[in-house]
């Protein structure tokens, strides 16, 4: 049985995802809040495997809890819900370390594949949404000095770029490539130097400018 939290601000909104998980035999809704403080405390206290997580809250909103659950060791994993596409808290949320990100007028069916997903240890930001990461950090201010020209980047390293961009971890795309998480590293390294950047999101940045993805 997965144990599902769900924090939303909204007591319709709420209740609506609960009839629907209630529909799945193998799901069990075992906390509810209404704001971000009253969510670490929930996930605290009834420790759920896999957190709904509300982007838009009063006291603390989606992504202000993901950080601070960042800090708590154990932490289950979240998904952001929205009921609209908002590229900047899709973005921090990644960031954050958002495992999914759906909206609130998702099907019975792909919400609960969410929840298994994640609760397996999966994500389920799908490649459709890296286009919306991709947007959010073209508006992201370029605090950095850029080396010009960069060297040009494989094939299989503009591939890798474009998940790292989605928010996928360096094993989680190890397994869609079919390869070690070990390689998937020497890569990234490769990236940051042929860029000239420090971390994975200059680098991303970077690629933007320059064209690469």
């Amino acid at each position: 049985m997965i144990r599902v939290a769900i924090v939303d601000d909204q007591t319709l909104v709420r209740r609506g995802i609960r009839s629907l998980l209630e529909l799945a035999s193998d799901i069990e809704v075992v906390a509810e809040a209404a704001d971000g403080e009253e969510a670490l405390t929930v996930i605290g206290r009834d420790h759920p495997d896999v957190v709904l997580l509300d982007v838009r809250m009063p006291r603390k909103n989606g992504v202000d809890v993901l950080r601070a659950l960042q800090a708590r060791p154990d932490s289950p994993p979240a998904i952001l819900l929205t009921t609209f596409d908002d590229d900047e808290a899709l973005l921090e949320g990644v960031k954050a370390g958002a495992k999914g990100y759906l909206l609130k007028d998702v099907s019975l069916e792909v919400l609960t594949e969410a929840v298994h997903t994640v609760a397996a240890g999966g994500t389920v930001i799908r490649p459709a949404v890296t286009e919306h990461v991709l947007r959010g950090l073209r508006h992201t201010r370029r605090d950095f000095e850029a080396l010009s020209p960069p060297d040009p980047l494989t094939k299989r390293e503009v591939e890798i770029l474009r998940l790292m961009a989605g928010g996928y971890s360096n094993k989680e795309i190890a397994e869609a490539l079919g390869t070690a998480e070990g390689t998937i590293k020497n890569h990234a390294s490769s990236i940051l130097s042929k860029l000239g950047v420090r971390d994975r999101t200059r680098a991303v940045l970077k690629a933007l400018e320059q064209g690469f993805i």
